[in-house]
């Protein structure tokens, strides 16, 4: 079973002091990228006419969030290359559409290029953050932690992002998945970053939301974990794990 943070003895708060370095994830741990990018989608919707094949909106954010979910599972496991997904999850989607009369869109991948570089213009100027995430780094930075970004986001907009949220100069080094030359969870991205921080895994946490990247590729390479699980407060996480909390101020009640 998951520890949790508020059942910690002090002997177990105490060994916390060990930790030098911190590798945290970004999107959904930090930024609020599903907030964000929903935004981003009703900007999109509107720009591209939208209306004219889709009795709703939710009618394509639906599709459109459950095909991305699918090719981001499968982008992190090495299984699908980055152009394939940026097309593919507005194609699928897209294909859903029907003019007023029954006539299918034409998805072109062309045009699917023209909305992913719309989509990701917008989105790499939102500022919205996870609840409590700049106090939290902000705590972290003053405890004397080395912060380290880890992500699986794209280069272009990850910086970008960290700039629209005011997050630009918070880490020590920000390690993208695209310089690594591997997705988390696979070890060659924490060896990388263990190789671009100076961190070592027996000093050096890792803070993410999503259990299989974040929390099973760090645990898997000797990292200790701590699960932001914001998504499911009701549940514990599938398998065990170092420490897990549902908010991010929890975590100042760790470190």
């Amino acid at each position: 079973m998951p520890i949790f943070a508020h059942t910690f003895t002090k002997q177990q708060v105490g060994t916390m002091n060990k930790y030098t370095d911190i590798f945290i994830d970004f999107d959904d741990t930090l930024y609020n990228t599903r907030g964000n990018a929903q935004i981003s989608l009703g900007e999109l919707f509107a720009h591209f006419g939208l209306e004219c094949y889709f009795p709703t909106p939710e009618d394509f954010y639906k599709p459109y969030w459950e095909t991305n979910l699918d090719l981001w599972k499968l982008y992190a496991h090495g299984k699908i290359t980055r152009d394939f997904l940026i097309i593919e999850r507005f194609r699928r989607p897209l294909s859903e559409g029907r003019d007023a009369d029954g006539n299918p869109m034409q998805t072109t991948e062309e045009f699917c290029l023209q909305m992913s570089d719309y989509f990701l213009e917008r989105c790499a100027t939102k500022p919205g953050v996870i609840d409590g995430a700049h106090e939290l780094v902000e705590y972290l930075n003053q405890k004397g932690y080395r912060l380290h970004l880890c992500s699986n986001g794209f280069h272009e907009v990850q910086y970008r992002k960290l700039k629209a949220c005011g997050m630009q100069d918070t880490f020590r080094s920000i390690i993208l998945s695209e310089d690594a030359g591997a997705n988390k969870p696979h070890p060659d991205f924490f060896r990388y970053a263990f190789l671009a921080s100076g961190a070592i895994p027996e000093t050096t946490v890792m803070i993410g939301d999503n259990f299989e990247t974040d929390i099973r590729g760090a645990l898997g390479v000797g990292l200790d974990a701590i699960y932001f699980n914001a998504s499911s407060p009701t549940d514990n996480a599938p398998a065990p794990v170092t420490h897990e909390v549902h908010s991010l101020r929890e975590i100042m009640d760790i470190l």
